[in-house]
């Protein structure tokens, strides 16, 4: 299994730190515009596939302008203390959202996490020559099945060395989830097709996206992602065009590799027996890029897909076909 040394972490990081802070700039505070229209229907035969539930994704219209507009979660910033309050009771963040489309048709799309609250939840968008304006949608309420499993008691109940391992781990993963680059040209004005993905391996889905978990009795996070079931060693390939940006052995991950597919759009591959890419390689829909394996918290050989969208882990099974 491939592996990074601390220096080239260092490295890596620094370089994911930079590209995302070169996407994020502050909004200006302005006046809020008048309430927003009732969104229409999300568009048919498009992917990702609409489903505003926490681990779903938005589709919301913005309209037609000659540039594209810079939208981010959470309301537009007010001097008003009731807002402001909201705000930090929701623990909104200034996180930039993926925006598609071309002049005459823009719509921003929306990840939405699974610890979201069902209510009302908001995008603020900007555009040229415009006032800031907030687009409210509704999140309706999803019920996951429960999933139990038996683990090694030492990932569940976590010695003080591996807890500070699993610390250093997260603040790591915390600045590769945070990247933003931009979403190649053809992916944006032909996004209903071009963000269709591929199944990164055959085989059967052994766990569904957001179940939520219970390990050795214990309850933990729902499940964030997709498993696939498959044999060690099976190739593990690209599910749509992307960069390697970062690769590694995590302790409950096990072997990993993240890919940045543009626009805050982001694959994970985890329990890899094998990785074949390094940081900084460029792969197009197909390209293998590991092997399947039972490394880390796991009960058997199998791949841990994710995709995440603005920061939040999505359900990637709205990517795909079925």
């Amino acid at each position: 299994m491939a592996a990074i040394s601390l220096n080239r972490r260092q490295v890596v990081l620094s370089a994911v730190g930079a590209l995302a802070g070169a996407s994020w700039l502050a909004l200006p505070t302005v006046a809020v515009a008048k309430p927003p229209k009732a969104t229409k229907p999300a568009l048919q035969n498009a992917w990702p596939r609409a489903l505003q539930v926490p681990g779903g994704i938005a589709h919301l219209p913005l309209g037609a302008a000659a540039l594209r507009p810079v939208a981010r979660l959470g309301q537009v910033a007010t001097s008003n203390a009731t807002n402001q309050a909201t705000n930090q009771a929701n623990d909104i963040r200034d996180v930039p959202v993926l925006v598609v489309g071309d002049p005459s048709a823009w719509t921003a799309l929306v990840g939405i996490g699974l610890s979201a609250a069902p209510g009302n939840s908001s995008i603020s968008v900007q555009q040229a020559g415009a006032e800031q304006r907030q687009i409210d949608f509704a999140v309706a309420a999803k019920r996951y099945a429960e999933q139990r499993l038996t683990v090694a008691p030492g990932t569940v109940d976590l010695s003080a060395e591996n807890q500070a391992r699993f610390e250093r781990e997260r603040a790591l993963q915390a600045v590769v989830i945070a990247t933003f680059s931009e979403l190649q040209p053809h992916a944006l004005s032909d996004w209903q097709k071009a963000l269709r993905m591929k199944v990164p391996v055959p085989g059967r889905r052994s766990s569904s996206f957001g179940l939520r978990r219970v390990f050795n009795g214990q309850s933990r996070n729902p499940h964030s992602g997709m498993d696939i079931a498959a044999a060690t060693g099976t190739l593990v390939v690209a599910p749509l065009p992307g960069r390697v940006i970062d690769t590694g052995d995590y302790f409950f991950n096990g072997g990993t590799v993240w890919l940045d597919h543009g626009g805050g759009l982001l694959s994970l591959f985890c329990h890899l027996s094998r990785i074949d890419v390094k940081v900084g390689d460029i792969l197009q829909t197909g390209d293998s890029l590991a092997a399947v394996g039972a490394t880390g918290r796991v009960t058997g050989p199998h791949l841990h897909w994710g995709v995440m969208l603005n920061r939040s882990m999505v359900d990637p099974a709205l990517f795909l076909d079925a």
